[in-house]
């Protein structure tokens, strides 16, 4: 079998379109400890509510995972779990058991983002055809 060839560097060029398409899985093992943790988050961004208040505020996975992902900016911190597949992590204080990332760098996408405006992509997560794709 021959062996695989590096890539070409690529330099950075004026206008290039650097996009990046992440994936971070968890699994839910403590629901319970998953929406409290999520409550706790947000009332740390709003800190006049009462825990009633924040309970009202964040009733699904939707609202947890937006509340932990604006305090933290990720759904749960880098953590030294590893595990081999299946086995789950049970004894985190947020109740969620890490479950693998994926990174994606794409080079040159036809437009940013910000360049759609108020028509965004019907799928901003596809990827564009005949592009060059680096997997970190």
């Amino acid at each position: 079998m021959p062996e695989p060839t590096e890539p070409e560097p690529v330099p950075p060029a004026p206008g290039m379109t650097i996009s990046i398409r992440s994936r971070r899985d968890v699994v839910v093992v403590d629901p319970d400890r998953f929406m409290a943790a999520a409550r706790q988050a947000y009332r740390a961004a709003n800190p006049g509510l009462t825990e009633a208040e924040a309970a009202e505020a964040v009733v699904d996975v939707y609202d947890a995972v937006h509340a932990l992902l604006d305090r933290d900016g990720r759904l749960v911190p880098d953590g030294p779990e590893r595990t081999r597949p299946g086995v789950r992590v049970h004894d985190r204080p947020d109740g969620l058991s890490p479950a693998g990332w994926e990174e994606q760098i794409v080079i040159d996408d036809p437009m940013p983002l910000q360049d759609y405006g108020c028509f965004p992509l019907e799928d901003p997560f596809a990827l564009p055809s005949a592009r060059p794709q680096t997997q970190v």
